[in-house]
């Protein structure tokens, strides 16, 4: 899989940047997970940092184009995005398993 940037576009007022990118794979569409993880890596960033808000895939080919928005911290992205946003792209997750897993303890 590679990643391609195509635009990205500060926004200072939200502490982020609004990336297009575009993704070349060999095989079936790759998951949202996987496409994170990679564009993260990419832009040097920590997966919880990058939010995918848009995979398209035209019909039998193998090029994928989709929008993300990149913070400058996981706290912002939590603050600033919706949740099913943050469930859908496991932002927060592994904190509140965490949570209900001392709870149960208790």
């Amino acid at each position: 899989m590679e990643i391609n940037v195509i635009s990205e576009e500060g926004n200072p007022m939200l502490h982020r940047s609004d990336v297009r990118f575009e993704v070349v794979h060999d095989e079936a569409t790759p998951s949202r997970l996987s496409v994170r993880d990679s564009l993260a890596a990419k832009l040097n960033k920590d997966a919880d940092e990058v939010v995918i808000h848009e995979l398209d895939t035209k019909f039998g080919m193998r090029k994928t184009v989709g929008y993300a928005k990149v913070y400058e911290t996981a706290d912002a992205a939590r603050d600033v995005e919706q949740e099913y946003m943050l469930d859908r792209n496991k932002i927060g997750v592994d904190e509140e398993a965490d949570t209900d897993a001392e709870a149960e303890e208790a």
